[in-house]
């Protein structure tokens, strides 16, 4: 995250620079209309990049939560439960002692704010008896 955060720095001061530059030039002149398309192309593309490390910050809050939910609840406080989060789909893997524990999970994770869906892909541990 923390280069995408020096992309968009470098993008939104590049644009700046540009736009600097072309405000000496008559506005009519090919250098002032080349470095004003330039200057929002790199305007867009910062916005993009803030946009991807918004995404990115959303997704490790919500992965953050889900975490905590789960640790939080006493069934589920000791299962082999991983957390991952793109786009606000949440992917629940790894295992649990019982298919009551795997619904559990799946809840605690649907209900969190900012989830869009959950992908279950947690296993029930088998108790084999001797």
């Amino acid at each position: 995250m923390r280069h995408k955060t020096s992309m968009l720095l470098l993008t939104t001061m590049a644009a700046a620079s540009l736009a600097v530059a072309a405000c000496d030039r008559p506005s009519d002149s090919p250098t002032a209309q080349r470095l004003n398309a330039e200057a929002a192309k790199l305007a867009d593309k910062g916005a993009q990049v803030a946009n991807q490390v918004a995404t990115a910050t959303d997704d490790t809050m919500i992965t953050a939560k889900v975490k905590a939910a789960i640790l939080a609840e006493p069934g589920l406080r000791s299962s082999d439960i991983n957390v991952d989060t793109k786009d606000a789909t949440v992917t629940l893997s790894g295992t649990v002692a019982s298919l009551d524990l795997r619904e559990k999970a799946k809840q605690l994770a649907s209900t969190t704010e900012g989830v869009k869906s959950v992908v279950d892909n947690l296993s029930v541990k088998s108790t084999a008896t001797s």
